[in-house]
């Protein structure tokens, strides 16, 4: 066969490269996101505390060639009463950073994306501990940034009452630029180590944060040097108003839950157009909806493994799961066969997961039964069913019409979910050049396509002296 000439096959090589492709996280939840996954016969029943179980699907991420891992936390149980709980399977699991740590000691390439509060912890030990991460890991930590939704962890913390909405998303904005200076404390170079002239760093590049704001009041520096990152990748997942401003602001990735094409189409297109406002570009931000998929050799066999898991939800788990979305509702006088009730406008926790359930319940005339079912895989993202071609096609509409730079894969049961897209579905995108077939670099950022930040005080005192100048 004759073959193009050199040039022309760089050339092509070379535009290849410059196409977008996907970006893809699995969003771990230990037995796997199905309510009731730590019953099926493939699950790993005590997931969460097991570290060799978090080991082996982290590799299968790496070899499936995922820019992270990511998983999301609470500083406090969901749900109800934890005696009341007997048939969550979820209950207890690793603090992620703890467990992100330990994980990067057996994997080269994988991002490790770790949930942590700003409403319940302080910027100075935040900060340090995913700077730590970052150089852990070699440059591949990112911090999840959530205000918590969850109202049962304010007694954890000494408080009688879980703050506002408002009140939380006004401590994350301040929270966040806090972190950021922190992480400036040093520049890149500041550590010099000089053995002969007993010079270990330049104070010249020693930067003290001396913040004082309406939330926080903290001196600096920071006891750990610049993360390797810059700052470790930040992400972020609220859909409310507040939320939407926040990842504007100051997200790079965003984790997001949506049913349809045109929603997904109107959030993306909503916080992409106000990312201007804030001096950034689109490439910015790297927007992620969850996708919740069944495999199937063929759609029977999805259907089918799709009607097992559902099948293995029990009735109190049910109620549990309704009773979540109507609080302050009485749903004695109903049964699951009843059509399902309009659910409150107003809640303290999570805004946009609210709204979400809302429309997926006015969307159709569901039952509650009907709703729970939906509510079951993957509380409000989307579920999608098929043969690893069909789910590809699924992904791919989302990915070339404005929806999605990526998703955030969510297996129903772990690890096998994971092992079938990873086996089935990768290939799939690649064949079709949507996704790559090796890392592009060594640290997260780099995967992702991310710029890497310049130290904020090195840019100021840059200023000053051209101002002088």
């Amino acid at each position: 066969m004759h073959k193009q000439p050199l040039a022309i096959r760089i050339e092509k090589k070379k535009q290849m490269s410059k196409t977008r492709k996907f970006r893809l996280g699995a969003f771990i939840q230990a037995t796997g996101h199905h309510v009731s996954a730590w019953r099926h016969p493939d699950s790993q029943a005590d997931a969460g505390f097991n570290f060799e179980h978090y080991k082996e699907i982290t590799q299968t991420a790496q070899r499936g060639l995922f820019d992270a891992v990511f998983l999301a936390d609470s500083p406090g149980v969901w749900g109800g009463a934890p005696e009341t709980q007997k048939r969550n399977g979820k209950l207890v699991h690793f603090e992620p950073v703890t467990l992100f740590s330990a994980l990067s000691a057996v994997t080269q390439n994988i991002g490790f994306i770790a949930t942590a509060s700003t409403t319940y912890e302080e910027p100075y030990t935040l900060a340090r501990k995913f700077a730590s991460l970052d150089y852990l890991s070699n440059g591949r930590a990112g911090w999840n940034v959530v205000t918590t939704g969850n109202e049962n962890a304010a007694a954890n913390f000494g408080l009688q009452h879980h703050p506002e909405h408002s009140q939380r998303y006004e401590r994350a904005e301040e929270f966040v630029e806090v972190v950021k200076g922190l992480w400036d404390s040093w520049d890149d170079d500041a550590f010099i180590r000089d053995k002969e002239s007993g010079i270990y760093f330049d104070p010249d590049k020693l930067h003290t944060l001396n913040h004082k704001g309406q939330h926080f009041s903290v001196k600096g520096p920071l006891n750990v040097g610049r993360p390797p990152q810059g700052y470790p990748v930040i992400v972020q997942a609220g859909a409310s108003e507040a939320g939407r401003d926040l990842a504007a602001r100051t997200a790079e990735v965003i984790f997001t839950a949506n049913q349809t094409l045109a929603d997904a189409q109107e959030f993306y297109a909503d916080v992409k157009g106000r990312l201007v406002k804030y001096g950034r570009s689109p490439d910015d931000l790297k927007i992620m909806p969850g996708a919740f998929p069944i495999i199937g050799r063929t759609e029977e066999e999805a259907q089918e493994k799709y009607e097992f898991l559902q099948s293995l939800i029990h009735p109190d788990v049910a109620w549990g799961i309704l009773k979540t979305y109507y609080k302050g509702v009485d749903l004695s006088k109903y049964s699951l066969d009843d059509l399902a009730p309009e659910l409150p406008n107003e809640t303290n926790n999570n805004k946009s997961r609210l709204k979400l359930v809302k429309d997926l319940a006015t969307r159709g005339t569901l039952t509650l039964r009907q709703l729970y079912l939906a509510l079951a895989t993957a509380r409000g993202h989307r579920t999608i069913l098929g043969t690893p071609e069909t789910i590809a096609d699924q992904l791919e509409e989302w990915f070339n019409n404005g929806a999605a730079d990526g998703f955030n894969i969510m297996p129903p049961i772990l690890p096998t979910g994971l092992d079938d897209f990873v086996n089935l579905v990768v290939p799939v995108l690649q064949k079709r050049g949507l996704f790559r077939t090796e890392y592009e670099g060594s640290t997260l950022r780099e995967n992702l396509g991310l710029r890497r930040p310049v130290n904020q005080f090195t840019v100021k005192q840059l200023d000053e002296r051209l101002v002088l100048a």
